[in-house]
């Protein structure tokens, strides 16, 4: 997937993390540490250390409809201020969709439409975004189409597509960065009869894992600043500091989101032992892809399965990140599985899972370049050498077609991501090699290490309509690294 010159360059070798230091990103980090920031972030004081697996993992909580009918779920989520408890003692404030860090999880089903009323009782403008769904303008959750104060918005979704892990999370322009980082997002897992009839780990064997980062300040509340990666180094999984999940002897699937605004994460087992991938951004893969390593940037998502029922009961089974910015002993671990007694386990992976389709033939290709100001004190980013401007279109395709997009991360020492609203689309090639495995499945985010390109396949047949694509390291794109594509 990556090339070993990419791997050295962010400090993914095995063993090693990049701490923070000149770059946070490069291998030159790996000597360095301290943090970087202003004057401010140098100052503030952060929180009583938590010791790491020392409070159990929670699950968010699944939202009831308000109401069914035949086609239809209703529900209602007010975004709201809260205080809740992420370090064990104390309280934080953040912004919630009803009251929930992270926000309760919607159990949605394919070709079952949801409809969303979201109360706007915050004090600025926000923008509902269903990543990775497939929906017209109107119900997208664009950067500029804000619910107002006050104001109350009704999302309708038809869920015409199948199974996958999505997430909502808001995308009010300038504010989706700390609005993110305080709490807006949750979980949006979509199933299908497909799914169903695999006999895939279930019920309470089926736990979503949202991992984020965050930085805290002396009363344990959330410090904000804008391309803060090398200060959030206290890791979460929906919303406990590395927590502690104990399992039975049996085969667990884990939806995990990566909702960090910047943190790429490189995930991988203490005992260095493989794990199963059977779905990535959108859904299911044709077949299980088996890694030690899993890399993850923020927007992406996989679902894996991990058997428990390999280790001996009592094993403490450590998920470890080998990535930075950040010192080892902070962002270089992540959560625990403690491994209990062996149980009965009818679940399965079969060894094909869904029925991919064949990419269609392309008649158009396009280019794109992704860069930011790498040494600016106030950084902007920018697709194709220009910042954001909601009213200009970028790109105009015509519904119908197949599209070959080649994206390149030009920047030295920063790595980006790419996402396209609308669709989901498949890599063809990195670096000019064919991808294999998880990322040969359903994508809409893809990560860009510096230098490298991928080549897209993206066909247009659903909406007409503007919708934006852009980094989802997501301090960048508030930074402006955004566009906007109109299919007409």
């Amino acid at each position: 997937m990556f090339s070993r010159r990419h791997a050295i360059r962010i400090g993914l070798t095995a063993g090693a993390l990049g701490v923070t230091g000149a770059t946070g990103w490069t291998a030159q980090a790996l000597s360095g540490r301290g943090t970087r920031g202003t004057a401010a972030a140098a100052a503030a004081v952060p929180a009583a250390p938590v010791t790491p697996f020392s409070v159990p993992l929670t699950r968010p909580p699944v939202l009831a409809p308000v109401r069914r009918s035949a086609t239809t779920d209703y529900y209602s989520v007010v975004m709201t201020k809260a205080r809740r408890e992420i370090l064990p003692g104390t309280t934080t404030e953040l912004l919630t969709y009803n009251g929930s860090f992270p926000g309760p999880t919607i159990r949605a089903r394919s070709g079952r439409t949801v409809v969303v009323k979201q109360v706007n009782s915050l004090s600025m403008p926000t923008s509902v975004h269903l990543h990775g769904g497939n929906n017209p303008t109107a119900d997208d959750g664009g950067a500029m189409d804000t619910i107002a104060p006050g104001a109350t918005r009704t999302y309708t979704y038809a869920n015409s597509q199948p199974g996958a892990t999505l997430w909502m999370h808001d995308h009010a322009h300038h504010m989706e960065s700390e609005h993110v980082y305080r709490g807006l997002s949750n979980v949006y897992l979509l199933g299908d009869d497909t799914e169903d009839a695999l006999g895939l780990p279930s019920g309470e064997f089926e736990v979503p894992l949202v991992l984020r980062d965050a930085r805290f300040d002396a009363d344990a509340q959330l410090v904000y600043e804008m391309d803060d990666a090398f200060n959030r180094t206290t890791i979460l999984v929906n919303g406990r500091p590395w927590p502690v999940l104990k399992v039975k002897g049996r085969k667990y699937r884990f939806r995990l989101v990566n909702s960090c605004n910047l943190r790429i994460f490189a995930l991988q087992l203490s005992d260095g032992s493989a794990m199963t991938q059977i779905g990535s951004d959108g859904g299911l893969l044709a077949r299980p892809a088996t890694a030690t390593q899993l890399l993850l940037s923020p927007g992406e998502r996989a679902d894996l399965v991990i058997d428990f029922a390999q280790y001996r009961p009592g094993t403490q089974l450590v998920l470890k990140n080998l990535l930075g910015p950040g010192p080892v002993e902070e962002v270089g671990q992540v959560m625990r599985f403690d491994v209990g007694a062996r149980v009965h386990d009818s679940s399965r992976v079969p060894a094909t899972l869904a029925s991919l389709p064949t990419p269609r033939r392309a008649t158009v290709e396009r280019s794109f370049e992704l860069k930011m100001d790498e040494t600016s004190a106030s950084p902007q980013g920018y697709i194709n050498g220009k910042g954001y401007d909601p009213d200009r279109i970028d790109t105009t395709v015509r519904w119908g077609t197949t599209e070959v997009w080649t994206v390149t991360n030009a920047s030295t020492l920063i790595p980006h991501n790419f996402h396209i609203h609308l669709v989901q689309f498949r890599v063809l090639e990195r670096d000019g090699a064919p991808v294999t495995g998880a990322e040969a499945g359903r994508k809409d985010t893809v990560l860009l290490l510096p230098g490298q390109t991928v080549k897209l396949q993206v066909t247009f047949d659903s909406h007409r309509g503007v919708f934006p694509y852009h980094c989802h390291l997501i301090d960048h794109s508030a930074m402006g690294m955004m566009a906007n594509l109109k299919v007409v």
